[in-house]
């Protein structure tokens, strides 16, 4: 009876480090794997911080571009459909921005549209903000031709609605995005105060935009005096002014926006193509102009409004995404209106035309969202 005992103990002991080796090695194993795992998720990361979707150059791309006609979209203001207003050539609506580091994925429009299903989008900005406002709204239309939508144009606030999806995108129009105040002495921008920031809350997705009108001066000029804290100016150093305001701006946004429940994104600095000299031809402008600039240099470098810009995104409590098209942009010198508008005055070397260069913004959108 003692040998059976012994026997059935000796038996009981191997099986128990038998099982014990098994647990160890599938442990081993499942340890191995989540650090495979790991090791690819920070691989993954790694190769995504590397990947800068602003530098790079443009290509002929016809099998892309452009990703919609002009007269099938019931979107675009007569200024910037230079095709229907007599634009000869055609070539500057087949290039293809082609980032050094990555690969662009392609704008899918359906995707956008489910991802953002029962979503609010606004731009908030001046007229660059219109331009990308309307190519968004041209290329998702292209991609659901047959949906329902609705169209508003307001004064401050426009709306595209897509019926079938819940997907509204707005323009909110406010150039300086700091206030026009009215006062006995005139028009009043006021770099310390965002009244008409309530119409922005609530929003699922904001694009914000300024610097060009702050430029302009004369009949042009959007006030007749500056009020800087407490001084009440004729005038001031306009970057100094755009840098006041921009803080003001970053700091609406620090205390009103949940990051949470909003993605915020700046869409950078656009830039004119009035000054040849800027790319090395001093007699010309963006008229007539067929081509891209080579390479993704620009000869005169960055403006100087887009190192404020930089500089306030990165003073700021929450993180608000840059989406720097500035370089980029400034290449494209053959990709404004210029005297193919609705009037055919003046030369534009500021707005673009659409299709056109807006809808690369906005495939860059697509893909800073997606990634």
């Amino acid at each position: 009876m003692g040998s059976k005992v012994r026997t059935l103990v000796l038996l009981s002991l191997f099986c128990l480090a038998l099982f014990v080796s098994l647990h160890q090695a599938r442990a081993a194993k499942s340890h191995n794997n989540d650090n495979n795992h790991n090791v690819a998720r920070l691989k993954g990361r790694k190769e995504l911080n590397r990947c800068n979707l602003f530098i790079g150059s443009w290509v002929i791309d016809p099998s892309s571009h452009p990703l919609y006609d002009s007269s099938s979209c019931p979107f675009i203001d007569a200024e910037f459909d230079c095709q229907k207003y007599g634009r000869p050539d055609r070539q500057y609506l087949k290039y293809s921005w082609k980032p050094d580091s990555c690969a662009l994925p392609r704008f899918d429009g359906v995707s956008f549209l489910n991802k953002w299903k029962g979503k609010k989008i606004m731009f908030v900005g001046d007229s660059l903000s219109l331009n990308m406002w309307e190519s968004l709204s041209c290329m998702l239309h292209a991609s659901v031709p047959n949906a329902t939508t609705s169209f508003v144009r307001r004064q401050a606030i426009s709306t595209v609605t897509f019926e079938d999806y819940g997907v509204t995108i707005q323009l909110y129009r406010t150039p300086y995005l700091v206030d026009i105040d009215r006062e006995d002495v005139g028009r009043v921008l006021t770099l310390n105060s965002i009244k008409a920031g309530d119409a922005w809350t609530g929003m699922d997705m904001l694009i914000f935009n300024s610097w060009h009108w702050w430029t302009h001066k004369g009949d042009s000029q959007g006030w007749d005096y500056i009020r800087d804290g407490s001084n009440l100016v004729k005038d001031m150093d306009r970057l100094d002014a755009f840098f006041k305001g921009l803080t003001t701006w970053a700091g609406w946004v620090d205390q009103n926006i949940d990051l949470n429940k909003t993605k915020v994104l700046f869409q950078g600095i656009s830039p004119t193509h009035y000054q040849g000299q800027e790319w090395n031809q001093p007699r010309k402008s963006c008229s007539g102009e067929l081509e891209p600039l080579a390479g993704s240099t620009y000869p005169a470098g960055l403006p100087p409004a887009a190192n404020i810009v930089n500089k306030v995104l990165k003073n700021m409590k929450n993180q608000v995404y840059l989406l720097d098209i500035t370089l980029l942009s400034q290449l494209r010198k053959d990709a404004h209106p210029s005297v193919y508008g609705v009037d055919h005055t003046g030369n534009d070397c500021s707005h673009w035309c659409l299709p056109g260069l807006p809808d690369t913004w906005n495939e860059l959108l697509y893909a800073a969202l997606s990634m």
